[in-house]
């Protein structure tokens, strides 16, 4: 089972990710908790999808001392801890972690067409 189990994640460049929460109805969403330690990295990507609109919501829990920063194309709305966006319409990385420690909640979900 994969609920609070690390597990590398899903662009196998050094960060790991822990299932929180999860449904398929009647909204399908999930919460993982992300932590990049140092030397993690997520190269520029976007998340396809063909079940419809999907938004993530990123709260960055703890930055890195150095590096690991969030860049997106495009936000829908962003602070320095706040990153909500399309993740399957707009171009996103995270910066290589180069010192310390980075942890995310993260939520996404799927507005279906």
């Amino acid at each position: 089972m994969k609920w609070l189990r690390w597990q590398k994640g899903r662009q196998k460049t050094g960060y790991d990710k822990m299932f929180l929460a999860g449904l398929s109805w009647p909204i399908a969403f999930d919460c993982y908790l992300l932590r990049f330690n140092q030397g993690s990295v997520i190269p520029p990507h976007t998340d396809k999808n063909e079940k419809g609109k999907h938004v993530r919501l990123n709260v960055v829990l703890k930055q890195a001392k150095q590096g690991g920063e969030f860049v997106c194309d495009e936000t829908i709305y962003e602070t320095k801890r706040i990153k909500l966006f399309r993740p399957d319409l707009h171009l996103h990385q995270v910066t290589e972690v180069k010192q310390g420690a980075r942890w995310v909640l993260s939520i996404g979900w799927i507005k279906r067409s």
